[in-house]
């Protein structure tokens, strides 16, 4: 994509508060004009919108109801007409929604592969007719979960919904290359955001041990991620999922290395042996 700062607009959906609002401020900081969505917290959108236009930067704000995906494609539509091109769409709001497979309704089901999966597809489409009409490259990124890659207890629909959404992703990047469009998933870690209990607190101070890198993610930090595969340095990057999730993927199997460890110890140990100690770096006297 051309790097001019000029003539560019995004859409990003769900951006009045969290991930949303950081990548659409990112993006404004790119360039970009930006079409908000909101489907609850109008103010929050408005905010959003502020933040962008003290960048410079045009706004278009509409509510989004991804519940019905006919008229949220209609949305999609609309936005880029105000806004005058689309060469950008963020596919972003979802529901989170935790059952256990035999507590599950099939009524909430429904809703979270509505919401998370059928509409932000529909809402790609649109987009992506929006890109192939205007014969312009473009990008399309759908942001996901680490539970695109790794499944959650109580999780089933939102880790099915967030898992179909990843595999699409390949899918469009396929059909759409041809157009000049690339398409990538983004997969979030634990994100300090409103949807996981998160308001104003800063996330240096939002620790969790369990993730290697020790704290939640700042949504920044998920922003920028997006607005790099929006970028002209990642125009030969298509079809794949860039986890930000501070390790977090990675320490699944660290419970597990310690118990075998701390058992192998036990066992030398028992043998009368010594357990083997690191060794010191070549020239370091350790």
């Amino acid at each position: 994509m051309s790097d001019e700062r000029v003539s560019r607009a995004a859409i990003v959906t769900g951006s009045d508060s969290g991930i949303g609002r950081a990548t659409a401020v990112a993006l404004a900081d790119a360039g970009f004009d930006i079409g908000v969505t909101w489907y609850s917290d109008e103010a929050g959108a408005e905010e959003t919108a502020r933040l962008v236009r003290a960048l410079g930067r045009r706004v278009e704000v509409r509510r989004l109801d991804l519940g019905e995906p006919p008229a949220a494609a209609a949305v999609i539509d609309e936005v880029s007409a105000a806004l005058g091109r689309l060469q950008v769409f963020v596919n972003n709001a979802a529901v989170d929604h935790r059952a256990g497979v035999l507590e599950e309704r099939l009524a909430d089901w429904s809703r979270v592969i509505t919401v998370d999966l059928t509409g932000p597809f529909a809402c790609a489409q649109a987009a992506a007719r929006r890109m192939v009409q205007q014969r312009t490259e473009g990008r399309i990124v759908n942001v996901t979960s680490v539970h695109e890659h790794v499944p959650a207890r109580r999780g089933g629909a939102y880790c099915a919904a967030k898992t179909a959404l990843g595999m699409l992703t390949k899918v469009m990047a396929l059909d759409l290359v041809e157009h000049g469009i690339t398409v990538n998933s983004i997969a979030p870690g634990h994100v300090a955001t409103p949807m996981t209990g998160h308001r104003g607190e800063q996330t240096t101070a939002v620790l969790r041990p369990e993730i290697p890198i020790g704290r939640a993610a700042d949504p920044r930090e998920i922003g920028a991620a997006v607005a790099y595969v929006c970028s002209p340095a990642a125009a030969y990057t298509t079809g794949t999922s860039l986890i930000v999730d501070g390790g977090l993927v990675l320490a699944g199997v660290l419970p597990l290395q310690r118990a075998l460890e701390g058992r192998r110890r036990a066992q030398d140990r028992d043998r009368g042996g010594s357990v083997i100690q690191p060794v010191a770096p070549s020239g370091d006297p350790g």
